[in-house]
């Protein structure tokens, strides 16, 4: 027999959430081995659900911009319009970035910063004597947070009037 406290929780909780089902079980083949069977629902044994998407985050565009100049991003990256030091050497020069903000989804500014030789515009200089990207890895010193803020930045970039050339380190 439960304690009296027991059923006067269950009730209480019945009525504030409703009936609770029993959670089906996927059924099993031979040893255990949950049915990944077409038609089969991935997300019941903890998989992907059917039509899932990664949503990024929002971002703040005016942290991002103080990402950017933390890593010094200027170094190598023009913004036209905005006032960040110069590049600092010719040859060093990733993309102009004024432009991008428009032309690209935010997938490929997160690959760019956390892959950046994953694709790289050839013949304009991005990339370094062995084919890889001249541009740094920042992964073990950006976090999570600045990227998405970093992100969030170079998508609201947009060109001034009379900006043209742009590329992929």
């Amino acid at each position: 027999m439960k304690p009296w406290w027991t059923c006067a929780v269950l009730a209480v909780a019945t009525v504030l959430l409703g009936p609770v089902a029993p959670r089906a079980q996927q059924p099993a083949r031979p040893g255990g081995v949950p049915d990944v069977s077409p038609g089969a629902d991935p997300h019941a044994m903890h998989g992907t659900p059917t039509g899932w998407r990664f949503a990024w985050p929002q971002g703040d565009a005016a942290r991002g911009r103080r990402v950017f100049a933390k890593f010094e991003c200027y170094a190598c990256h023009e913004v036209k319009g905005e006032e960040f030091p110069t590049p600092r050497e010719a040859g060093k020069v990733g993309p102009e970035l004024s432009v991008m903000g428009p032309l690209h989804e935010v997938d490929y500014f997160v690959e760019s910063v956390i892959n950046p030789g994953a694709v790289i515009d050839r013949g304009k200089g991005y990339q370094a004597p062995d084919g890889s990207s001249k541009m740094p890895s920042f992964n073990d010193s950006m976090t999570v947070q600045e990227l998405i803020d970093l992100v969030a930045y170079l998508r609201a970039l947009k060109a001034p009037a009379g900006a043209g050339d742009h590329g992929r380190h």
